[in-house]
């Protein structure tokens, strides 16, 4: 079989957008949410009937040194996606230290097997176009679960797209040879959150909602280098401030989460497909500060995400 092509890709967008346009939403930011729900039970579906079982006779067959190691590896390709969109996001500091991440992991740690830089204080950065196009002002659009994909937006959509252009493993010519590239670094993701299911399933009534406002969330967070706009209170009106009764009576009333959850776009692939999938990774930390989204990191990988 050959690998979606770009105009398939394209197609296979648009076909999503459309297909949901009848549904109803409780969330304005989910107009499909009807149509996006029968993706995610077709993902999750395919996950635990192909990619979850794969992923655990991963672990049990690969030490883990040598699973480091390929995950290491490939932190080190997508750290050229990093770059790319470091220069068109203007920042320069950052550039100048994911070169420098570049150069010391694929020299000293051999092509990246090693991460060297984090140990010397390079550390990894997240940047990929969807973040770029919300830098320079673009919003996010309709959330979208992408069949194979997982969770996404139209932004996100486009920019995964994009990405695939500076991804290191698309300059592969050998097609039987990059697709194993990623569905190894597919399978590598998603045998690292066997251990973290259990967060998600106790976390969540709704698997669905939940993972959708984490992953806006948390993508909303990205943008503003974690630091989003503070959102405004029901009673605040423009240009004022809310009544410090009111703000002492929601502080209260609040009840804080008990973990901050982060998903990292579990990716259902085939062995066919050209393109980086986003991993959903899910793990446990304090809650961030009320200024702060619920959510404060998402995907390990997406997106922490390794191209």
């Amino acid at each position: 079989m050959m690998p979606i092509s770009k105009v398939q890709l394209s197609l296979l967008l648009t076909s999503l957008a459309l297909g949901g346009c009848a549904s109803t939403s409780h969330n304005p930011q989910d107009p499909f949410e009807s149509f996006n729900r029968g993706v995610y039970q077709f993902n999750d579906t395919l996950d635990k009937a192909v990619i979850k079982p794969v992923a655990q006779g991963y672990n049990t067959v690969v030490p883990e040194p040598g699973r480091m190691m390929l995950s290491s590896f490939f932190s080190n390709l997508n750290d050229v996606v990093v770059l790319a969109n470091d220069l068109l996001q203007f920042k320069v500091v950052q550039a100048v230290s994911d070169t420098g991440r570049i150069v010391v992991n694929t020299t000293f740690g051999v092509f990246g097997v090693a991460d060297v830089a984090t140990a010397i204080g390079l550390k990894k950065h997240n940047a990929d176009f969807g973040q770029t196009l919300g830098h320079w002002g673009i919003g996010s659009g309709p959330y979208l679960m992408l069949p194979l994909f997982g969770p996404s937006s139209v932004r996100d959509g486009v920019g995964l797209y994009a990405d695939s252009f500076a991804s290191p493993i698309m300059k592969i010519s050998n097609v039987d040879t990059r697709n194993e590239a990623y569905v190894t670094n597919l399978i590598g993701k998603r045998a690292a959150l066997l251990d973290q299911e259990n967060v998600l399933d106790e976390a969540a009534i709704d698997r669905y909602a939940f993972i959708r406002d984490a992953y806006l969330q948390h993508r909303q967070s990205l943008v503003y280098d974690g630091n989003p706009p503070r959102e405004k209170y029901d009673d605040e009106e423009d240009g004022s401030k809310p009544d410090k009764g009111s703000l002492n009576d929601k502080e209260e009333n609040a009840q804080p989460a008990t973990a901050a959850v982060t998903p990292v776009v579990t990716p259902i692939a085939t062995a066919t497909l050209p393109l980086e999938l986003p991993v959903t990774d899910i793990s446990v930390e304090p809650s961030a500060p009320k200024q702060t989204p619920a959510v404060w990191r998402m995907w390990v990988s997406q997106r922490e995400g390794i191209r």
